[in-house]
């Protein structure tokens, strides 16, 4: 119990106490106390979103991480092949900060072509708001999570370090800089839809293949070619993923699948077996590796140790991975069948070969 200065304590011998001061070592003790507890608190009050400024809203066109209005709108690069965002503007709020002062932000997305409307995460790294690239445009990674899928894309967090990781390898040269989109996989949480336009139900397929692309070339500089466009995706997601770029070649270069089923299993098809097919990656892969004049798509497949798949995913690469259909499956030492493991195999190696393919921004002159 601390006494003013000067005071008796109810216990023990007097001590003389010059006015405003204590002993040294009480006030160490004590310094030390205040600042584990303040420490404490701080950590506490940042778990809890206190001092965050999540939910404020935040806009992804001017040159500052915040978007806060740090520099000046973008305009027309005069490149042919980089597009300028095209408007409407969405409306953003800030859903997560990183360490080096980007924000993800989230929006809702009324989907023009498929008639759905979902939650839609995106995180533009720092180099998007950099003067040099005020002009170029930036590769676009379409980033997909397993399970439902719904209400959340669990990327959306930062606890998973996907977009730190790319942040990292970009810095180290081995990784575009990428803008990563995280939109919601399913319509509910009830039912698996393949990511695919089943008859009677939402059309997911279109959802991914035109209206999320859609909002980010309305926002963001992007590449007008299927050059700057990619996929990836963790179990049911890397599924997604790898259907999307194998229907849509024309749109989508490649995809980094993670653990991911190579055949349609929603029980949602049932009764719709030809569209079923339709939606089927191993038949479209066949089907892309014996047309003439097919874009080449690069599949880049990833699996832990500690999962089981692997046999079915060399199984992929051998049969199909042919001509124009470029496949590789990258093993993860120790890796499970979660997203942890994922972003080590995409640190490891699959970012890297993704980027190899792909546009990245060009400086302005």
């Amino acid at each position: 119990m601390h006494q003013p200065p000067g005071a008796v304590p109810p216990y023990g011998p007097r001590r003389e106490y010059r006015a405003g001061r204590r002993p040294k070592k009480r006030l160490w003790l004590a310094g030390g106390l205040l600042a584990v507890l303040g420490l404490t608190a701080v950590l506490v009050l940042n778990h809890f979103d206190v001092f965050s400024d999540n939910g404020e809203p935040m806009s992804f066109n001017r040159t500052g991480p915040d978007g806060g209005g740090n520099g000046r709108a973008s305009t027309g690069s005069g490149d042919a092949s980089v597009r300028m965002p095209t408007g409407p503007q969405a409306e953003f709020r800030i859903a997560n900060t990183l360490d080096d002062g980007t924000k993800i932000g989230v929006t809702t997305l009324h989907g023009k072509e498929s008639g759905f409307t979902g939650k839609v995460w995106v995180w533009a790294p720092k180099e998007y708001y950099e003067e040099r690239y005020r002009k170029s445009a930036f590769p676009v990674l379409i980033a997909l999570p397993g399970g439902p899928g719904y209400p959340m894309n669990y990327w959306m967090g930062t606890d998973l370090k996907l977009q730190s990781t790319i942040s990292e390898l970009a810095a180290q040269g081995k990784s575009k800089p990428f803008i990563v989109v995280m939109p919601v996989l399913n319509p509910d949480a009830d039912h698996y839809y393949d990511g695919s336009d089943i008859p009677g139900r939402p059309k997911m397929g279109t959802w991914m293949s035109d209206d999320v692309p859609d909002l980010v070339k309305a926002n963001f500089r992007t590449y007008a070619s299927r050059d700057g466009w990619a996929f990836m995706g963790s179990s049911s997601g890397g599924f997604v993923g790898l259907k999307q770029v194998l229907q849509h070649p024309d749109r989508f270069k490649a995809v980094i699948a993670s653990g991911p089923d190579t055949r349609p299993d929603s029980p949602l098809w049932r009764g719709h077996e030809k569209e079923m097919q339709a939606n089927d990656p191993e038949r479209l892969a066949k089907a892309l590796a014996a047309r003439p004049g097919a874009p080449d798509v690069h599949l880049q497949f990833q699996t832990g140790t500690r999962e089981s798949g692997r046999q079915n995913l060399e199984r992929f690469v051998r049969e199909y991975g042919k001509g124009p259909v470029k496949a590789h499956l990258h093993i993860i030492q120790d890796g499970g069948h979660n997203a942890r493991g994922y972003v080590q195999g995409m640190r490891e190696s699959t970012l890297e070969a993704i980027s190899k393919v792909l546009r990245g921004p060009e400086p302005s002159a």
